[in-house]
């Protein structure tokens, strides 16, 4: 049974991350123990041990003496998490497929009926809802969550939620929404399918969502005009 200390500590850490990927914590942010401490109201040392813990995801950066700081965005940031993203979605895909079974499958379905619903509700702008980004990443998991390896699923959420943080900004500048839905279908149809297919599917949604991020937002990264987007 976790003490007390252990649920505050657990709580706080969840609530800096998700200020942090909803871009509350802005990119680069100096985080200030005074501040922090009363925004969250708990110990100095209970916002050193989330901070730490944040720092290992690298969504805060440790500055020796001088503190910790929001981690910054850019370009090459954001490619190389893309890369990272894609070579595991792939092989993780692939396991599944292999390994997948009937409640897999109705795993998948089950999400994206959820996922698909809400959209009808909402309207054109459903992406900005947070009850929709919830079941978006839960579907996203599903794809995935036959692969028999916890460890590959753990470090591949993180990725995830980490490319979060990039499109809630470009979603700060975008004129107009991607449709996603027919995109979702179609991976879906290939996946229970066991397509080879479905491996070529995802990449090419992991990227072109990178590359929306980066005709919407590109403009708020730290400078790193020589590389080139994924």
């Amino acid at each position: 049974m976790k003490t007390k200390g252990e649920t505050r500590a657990g709580d706080v850490l969840l609530r800096i991350r998700d200020d942090i990927l909803s871009c509350r914590l802005t990119p680069g942010e100096k985080l200030r123990f005074e501040i922090l401490k009363d925004r969250y109201e708990v110990s100095f040392s209970t916002l050193r041990e989330a901070l730490a813990r944040l720092s290992e995801e690298g969504l805060v950066l440790s500055e020796g003496q001088r503190g910790f700081a929001v981690a910054p965005v850019s370009i090459a940031d954001l490619e190389d998490l893309t890369n990272a993203r894609v070579l595991l979605d792939r092989e993780l895909m692939r396991l599944s497929m292999q390994y997948g079974d009937d409640s897999w499958e109705a795993g998948i379905l089950a999400v994206f009926h959820r996922m698909e619903r809400l959209q009808e509700r909402l309207g054109d702008n459903y992406q900005a809802d947070a009850e929709w980004t919830m079941l978006h990443s839960k579907f996203h998991t599903s794809l995935v969550s036959a692969c028999r390896s916890p460890l590959l699923l753990e470090i591949r959420q993180k990725l995830f939620d980490r490319a979060h943080r990039y499109r809630r900004m470009s979603a700060q500048f975008r004129t107009s929404w991607r449709p996603k839905e027919a995109e979702h279908k179609i991976i879906r149809d290939a996946v229970l399918d066991r397509s080879p297919e479905a491996l070529d599917l995802i990449e090419r949604h992991i990227r072109e969502t990178t590359e929306n991020v980066l005709s919407s937002a590109s403009h708020l990264f730290s400078a790193d005009a020589g590389v080139k987007a994924a």
